[in-house]
């Protein structure tokens, strides 16, 4: 063995001084660990020769730039078709790694052309090959090829080894991973059974690709949103790698990773962090400080802090992620794009809607040109800038958004998809804002169907798709379904998630209205204050949710006639509004509320300004007959009527009236309110 050091301590020799004092000592032959590593990167670094090694490692450490200058050289000194078509696959796996796809498709297929002239069409030396194509049109987000490809590689196999071979077992893997990627959670455990029910046979039980095997049978699950089974697998297979893997092997991290996964998943978020940090502890010693799992592992603990509400750390962690990802990676790679999109997921969630904007684009940019027009990730980028317009009360162009996303996925993705889900509901977010709240439904509808073909009865998505059902009920004025859509959601969220988890918020806060409009006030405050509690937990002060949290606190003290409490939490709520960027519907409402409580207080003057501030922003930011301008026309015609000016309130009534007759049902209380006091103004006229 050559002469190998291990490092000791490393000591400044002085504070002055740039250098440092270190201790090595001399490894000896017998050094098992030593062993260990050189049998693996001997393993890992096999076949052909030295040069051909070398690239093979280069790969491996994810030096891809150094191994494609390697590969160029050796291509142009190629003495035969073979050594030619070994030299195009290597540079195909480059490409991949760095994302660029459509280059390492063309690579690895001139690889398959020069094998073909001399090999039968069911030569077992094709199946890598094919293999490699359907990895590459599976990160392309084109699954029927993917498919395609890895089906003729396993029809190879199928011919040429026994039926308990480990490498029909990777083919199953392969398929499996696929139709997970689809969305058709049923065929990928099928595949993912049939692969582990070899290794089972043909493996010790502490093998790691067994571990493996119970990892991705774990994914599924977790996608299915069943997270006790998940964890019962992912155990599973953090079991066997802890007895047959060195305590900083990284597929030990891997494990830690998807198990913390799984507890941010379930609102756990401390245990998600505990298992994270074990993962990031391992990849710090494991791989070098630029190795992209080292970005992954920034990204989840990213994730979690997110989730958490705690946005400066969040930030801390993403932007950890892209300083490596933008040195390890060519400016143009999809995981570039990710780490972008993920730091305008946190302006987002922080309100701050031009700097999420701005993260969004230049992750879509990077997705247009290192994607195909049909991969879902460009669906996602649109879906994430569609949210963004939506937040900031831009419909239109949030729908504009949302409808391109909805086009990809339509045609990348299997009927019963998630993601097709996603935009329905998304979709139908907008129409209710816009108040067509037929169209709302009628994506609701679509979207939950989804749901409940493809998860199980308690996954949280259901939950959020009650929500939405309530949100509908109540502005159609139907509150009974609303309180049973909202019962529906509460109960699934007792059974994911720990009490005081931010999925709660948007509940009590639904809670909170229904209650309002069916006049329980002091129900309605108890819900509106419990959501209020969460978001002091889980959000910065200045957010715009803890605004509207406020505004819908003081509504209800002006309602129970507590004026001073009413002015003092809508107040606060203009407070955030009127100095972040926050969606001007929201501080609109305010507005309203706020001359709502003047009137009251029968300050006729400040009531009307705050109306008419209310009003101009409604007028310009939504359709003419949305729901939401008639009430402000009757709280102005109400206005109107105390201070005897009954022309004026006639003028509004009747605009009130018209919108409410065309928009909402016959019995809704809200038209009934109004063509009550219609009559009231009738008869003073």
């Amino acid at each position: 063995m050559h002469t190998v050091f291990r490092i000791g301590e490393a000591q400044k020799i002085d504070k002055k001084s740039p250098l440092y004092e270190v201790e090595l000592k001399l490894t000896s032959d017998d050094d098992q660990q030593l062993h260990q590593l050189t049998n693996r990167i001997r393993e890992e670094s096999s076949g052909g020769t030295g040069w051909y090694r070398m690239g093979k490692l280069l790969l491996t450490i994810g030096q891809f730039d150094k191994a494609e200058e390697l590969y160029t050289a050796l291509l142009e000194q190629a003495s035969d078709d073979s050594d030619r078509a070994h030299i195009y696959h290597m540079l195909g796996m480059m490409k991949n790694g760095k994302g660029q796809y459509t280059e390492a498709a063309s690579f690895y297929k001139m690889s398959l052309e020069i094998y073909r002239r001399t090999l039968s069409e069911y030569h077992p030396s094709l199946a890598p090959t094919y293999n490699n194509i359907g990895q590459v049109y599976n990160n392309m987000g084109d699954y029927s090829k993917a498919l395609e490809f890895y089906e003729k590689a396993h029809k190879i196999f199928e011919k040429a080894l026994p039926p308990n071979h480990p490498e029909m077992a990777i083919s199953y893997n392969n398929i499996a991973l696929v139709y997970h990627y689809m969305g058709d959670y049923s065929k990928a455990l099928e595949f993912y059974e049939k692969a582990h029910k070899i290794f089972e046979k043909a493996l010790s039980p502490n093998h790691p690709n067994l571990a493996t095997s119970y990892n991705n049978i774990g994914q599924v699950y977790n996608s299915m949103g069943d997270y006790s089974k998940t964890l019962e697998f992912y155990e599973k297979s953090l079991k066997i790698r802890e007895k047959a893997l060195s305590p900083n092997h990284p597929d030990l991290a891997t494990s830690y990773n998807n198990i913390g996964q799984v507890y941010n998943n379930m609102g756990d978020y401390s245990k998600a962090l505990k298992f994270y940090e074990k993962d990031l502890e391992i990849t710090k010693k494991a791989l070098p400080p630029n190795h992209p799992h080292l970005a992954t592992s920034y990204t989840c603990i990213g994730q979690v802090y997110n989730n958490m509400g705690d946005y400066s750390k969040a930030l801390e962690f993403y932007e950890k992620s892209l300083k490596i990802r933008e040195k390890a990676l060519p400016s143009n790679h999809p995981s570039l794009a990710t780490s972008y999109n993920n730091i305008g997921g946190v302006y987002n969630d922080m309100g701050d809607y031009s700097k999420a904007l701005e993260f969004y684009e230049k992750s879509l940019k990077i997705r247009e040109k290192a994607l195909p027009p049909n991969h879902p990730d460009l669906a996602s980028s649109y879906t994430c800038i569609g949210q963004v317009y939506n937040n900031m009360g831009d419909y239109s162009k949030a729908l504009e958004f949302y409808e391109k996303s909805l086009k990809i996925r339509e045609k990348a993705l299997p009927p019963n998809h998630l993601h097709l889900a996603t935009s329905y509901t998304c979709i139908g977010q907008v129409y209710k804002n816009m108040g067509d709240y037929s169209k709302a439904l009628e994506f609701y509808e679509k979207s939950h169907q989804i749901f409940e073909n493809v998860l199980p009865q308690n996954h949280p998505h259901l939950a959020i798709s009650y929500l939405n059902f309530a949100a509908y009920y109540e502005r159609m004025g139907d509150y009974a379904a609303a309180l049973k859509a909202l019962r529906s959601a509460f109960q699934i969220q007792q059974q994911a998630f720990q009490e005081g988890n931010p999925a709660f918020a948007s509940t009590y806060s639904r809670l909170g209205r229904v209650y309002r409009s069916m006049k329980d006030y002091s129900k309605a405050l108890d819900n509106f204050e419990k959501c209020l509690a969460i978001h002091r937990k889980a959000l910065p002060d200045n957010h715009p949710d803890r605004a509207i949290t406020y505004s819908n606190i003081g509504d209800i003290h002006r309602l129970m006639g507590n004026y001073e409490k009413a002015l003092a939490f809508h107040r606060k709520a203009l407070n955030i509004q009127e100095n972040v960027q926050c969606n001007p519907l929201e501080c609109a409402t305010t507005y309203i509320n706020l001359g709502e409580t003047y009137r009251k207080m029968k300050d006729y003057s400040t009531a009307l300004t705050y109306f008419g501030k209310g009003l101009e922003i409604r007028e310009k930011k939504l359709s003419k007959n949305h729901p939401d301008l008639a009430v402000v026309y009757h709280n102005m015609a109400k206005l109107y009527l105390a201070t005897r000016k009954y022309s004026m309130a006639m003028k509004n009534i009747q605009q009130a009236v018209e919108i409410a007759q065309e928009k909402l049902p016959s019995t809704h209380p809200h038209l009934l309110e109004y063509k009550e006091t219609f009559e009231k103004i009738r008869m003073k006229m």
